[in-house]
């Protein structure tokens, strides 16, 4: 018998899941003070996830130790509002990635294609928290480039010049839908939401070993059928009245605090603090921090302490 939801004062906070990858650094313990054991490349923090293999666990409060999924199932509507998903698993993936390298170039699959490459869709953006003054992003191709010259570019060793490069700066924003070729340059550190899969095609990584000293495996074919070779040259997001990213399956949204502000009532979005720090029901968060605010909670102010505050908000689609 699913149990009541006692009474919830305070956003929720999870535990974040650590992801060695070899392009990683350990920026998330020198900038964002986690505290990350060993000495292994840090390249993704995995902080919102309900899958098979990985949950999301409440870190604190009166659901400590529940996870996402339990959420997601048993009490929905209370905290996450009247969405439109019947998704079996809360539909997002929250992420912050350090690319200390540059990360492959790679593809994922767009939803008519994925169920026949044994794949996932995700389209998925990406926020620049921050940015090495030589920092970059590839996404899509260079005018002119088509199947044919980035197959034999692939082929020479070329593939870079066929990649559209963008140079950015922290609170840049890109859009990456299913389809897009991309890679995330050297020196970026990054706020990423995204579907919930976990489906990438490495069409190309730069000649380098893995963790295990063997070459990471490549996907050409599931890369050459998934891409796009219409996508040339696309620009960064724009922000427009707050909003820098609205598709089918996220809505995020840019809110400097100078002041408090209130979020509506009967939602539950996600929040990640981008600059300074906030304070919500007597808890704050800072730089780097991800919080659900359920819909049940009375107390829906967000305070920025010390000065401005910024934060993303991302909800789902609402009915």
């Amino acid at each position: 018998m699913m149990q009541p939801l006692p009474a919830l004062d305070q956003p929720l906070s999870f535990v974040p899941l650590y992801m060695e990858r070899v392009w990683g650094g350990r920026r998330l313990a020198d900038e964002l003070g986690r505290t990350l054991s060993g000495t292994s490349p840090i390249g993704e923090s995995w902080e919102l996830v309900d899958r098979e293999g990985e949950q999301s666990v409440v870190s604190d409060g009166p659901l400590k130790g529940m996870t996402l999924h339990d959420l997601w199932t048993n009490h929905r509507q209370e905290l996450f509002g009247k969405l439109d998903s019947d998704s079996p698993r809360f539909p997002l993936l929250g992420k912050i990635l350090d690319a200390r390298d540059t990360l492959s170039v790679q593809v994922h699959p767009p939803a008519e294609l994925a169920p026949t490459l044994n794949g996932e869709p995700k389209t998925e953006m990406w926020y620049l928290l921050d940015a090495t003054p030589e920092a970059s992003l590839y996404a899509g191709f260079r005018e002119g480039t088509t199947r044919e010259s980035f197959e034999r570019a692939m082929h020479d060793g070329d593939v870079k010049a066929t990649l559209h490069m963008i140079p950015v700066k922290a609170g840049d924003t890109m859009f990456i839908p299913s389809g897009r070729c991309h890679a995330i340059g050297a020196g970026c550190l990054i706020i990423e939401i995204q579907q919930n899969s976990d489906t990438t095609y490495r069409v190309y990584d730069w000649d380098r070993l893995g963790l295990d000293g063997k070459p990471r495996a490549l996907h050409i074919e599931e890369s050459l059928i998934s891409t796009d070779f219409g996508d040339h040259e696309p620009e960064l997001a724009k922000e427009i009245n707050e909003e820098l990213v609205s598709c089918d399956y996220f809505k995020v949204s840019r809110w400097v605090l100078s002041s408090p502000r209130v979020e509506e009532a009967g939602t539950g979005p996600v929040f990640v603090v981008i600059r300074g720090t906030i304070r919500i029901g007597g808890k704050d968060f800072s730089k780097g921090d991800w919080f659900l605010l359920p819909a049940c909670v009375q107390d829906r102010t967000l305070c920025p302490v010390n000065g401005e505050a910024s934060v993303l908000r991302c909800v789902l689609p609402a009915r």
